[in-house]
């Protein structure tokens, strides 16, 4: 497949609700020409290339890699996307491709904000107000306190019991694939995984879970990527009806549980005290979404292109089925890092910072910057020979699940278990599993969405 321009990462997931509704290791290399700390807004950009023009993102994937290589050789970030936007505002962003500016922009929270939004574009107001913020969108003390609701509610006999279901749910998906031979790794396997992993550790009804699963397609199908303006008239609120709608389901569920607590992440989330707060069920709501879209379709999608890359690459692939045990865990951060299933997240400058220390570039308060993971995942002063696909590659500090920080993926965890499980089960049991042709994907800018892949064994 080669290397995506696309990027990872996040909280797990990703800026699912406001998405959906709008439409780390040590940093190494240093930044050598930056003018004395000239203005970031005075690079060219290399070459033509635009992060902000959506066909950018329709562009073979080399080509995508190659611009992303030329703008990390930069002296400062390039600006994207100059211009007025919504109430007058600029809606310019400088693009941070360097894995040491990623971390850094992740790491120093007070500087750079989530609050605005950290979507592209940023959820209007109104949408915020209605459906509650993600965990995404929020900057501490809210997101602390949040995260603290949550983190509780994540008991060891709750993750003990999720990791009994991945087994469980695994071996019943390569039952079937070996029974019925489906055609498409994406439907049958990939996206049938996480989804229902989540529902079972959530506590989501049999009879329910297709209902969401539509919702949750509905909302995401079209985040990020670009479509022709009259389709977008069309069904102008169709991602926000299907948001609705299953926010709905889940805040009915959220009631129920706080009369009637079972042992599943609902009744913890909405009983749980932590310093006399517990989840609304609004931001129940918002944070079912966050962990539906993101951590079904980031763990969708990286098995997805696990697949694939451990077929293009036969020797990693005699590699890893030689000995799983020793090499399943490096497989799996390698196909993360290598296709960083998130493309990008943005961040607003609270106020005037010089990225990189007192010579480095300006770059001034209420200004975007938009991290790109997958970028920072290919970058040459971290990586040796990036572009190649090693399942031993040691160390390996990818940000595939975001650059550290208050941010950092709560679902790493979880994800990890899922791919690894998987994977186990099914070359242990299909050692021939593999994809046929090249992954359809889905031209977006915001995840390195499979929509479908072809598999035989």
């Amino acid at each position: 497949m080669g290397t995506t321009a696309s990027g990872a990462g996040a909280t797990t997931t990703s800026g699912a609700t406001a998405g959906a509704a709008a439409g780390g290791g040590p940093a190494a290399g240093g930044r050598s020409g930056t003018g004395g700390g000239r203005p970031a807004t005075a690079v060219d950009r290399p070459g033509g290339a635009d992060l902000a023009d959506p066909a950018f993102w329709r562009l073979p994937a080399p080509a995508r890699a190659a611009a992303f290589a030329e703008l990390r050789r930069l002296p400062a970030p390039a600006r994207f996307g100059a211009g007025q936007g919504r109430g007058g505002r600029d809606q310019g962003f400088h693009a941070l491709v360097r894995y040491a500016d990623v971390v850094e922009a992740s790491r120093t929270p007070g500087v750079f904000l989530s609050g605005p939004g950290v979507t592209t574009p940023e959820p209007a107001r109104w949408v915020r107000l209605l459906f509650g913020d993600s965990m995404v969108n929020l900057d501490d003390p809210r997101h602390a306190q949040l995260r603290r609701i949550v983190s509780r509610a994540f008991t060891p006999r709750l993750l003990s019991r999720v990791e009994e279901d991945i087994r469980r749910v695994a071996t019943e998906l390569v039952d079937r694939v070996e029974h019925e031979r489906p055609r498409d790794f994406v439907n049958a396997v990939a996206a049938e995984l996480p989804f229902r992993v989540i529902c079972d550790m959530m506590g989501i009804p049999a009879e329910i879970r297709r209902a969401i699963l539509d919702q949750v397609n509905h909302a995401s199908e079209h985040t990020g990527v670009a479509r022709p303006l009259r389709e977008r008239l069309r069904t102008p609120g169709r991602g926000l009806r299907a948001l609705a709608r299953m926010q709905g389901m889940v805040a009915a569920l959220g009631r129920e549980r706080r009369r009637r607590p079972a042992d599943d992440l609902i009744s913890a989330l909405v009983t749980a005290d932590v310093d006399g707060r517990r989840l609304t069920g609004r931001e129940l709501g918002a944070f079912f979404s966050l962990l539906l879209v993101a951590g079904v379709e980031t763990t969708r999608n990286a098995l997805a292109h696990g697949l694939h890359l451990l077929t293009v690459h036969p020797g990693q692939r005699a590699l890893l089925l030689g000995d799983l045990d020793r090499h399943l865990g490096g497989a799996v951060d390698e196909i993360v890092r290598h296709s960083t299933p998130i493309i990008q997240f943005r961040r607003t400058l609270a106020v005037d910072h010089r990225l990189g220390g007192p010579d480095g570039p300006l770059l001034r308060a209420g200004e975007k910057v938009v991290l790109y993971y997958g970028s920072a995942n290919h970058d040459e002063t971290v990586f040796a020979d990036p572009e190649a696909f090693d399942i031993t590659r040691t160390p390996n500090p990818h940000l595939g699940f975001g650059g550290g920080g208050p941010h950092y993926c709560l679902g790493a965890h979880l994800a990890r278990q899922e791919m690894k499980v998987l994977y186990r089960e099914l070359f242990t049991r299909l050692p021939e599993a593999r994809s046929v042709g090249e992954p359809e994907l889905a031209p977006s800018s915001f995840d390195h969405r499979v929509r479908a892949l072809r598999f035989t064994f």
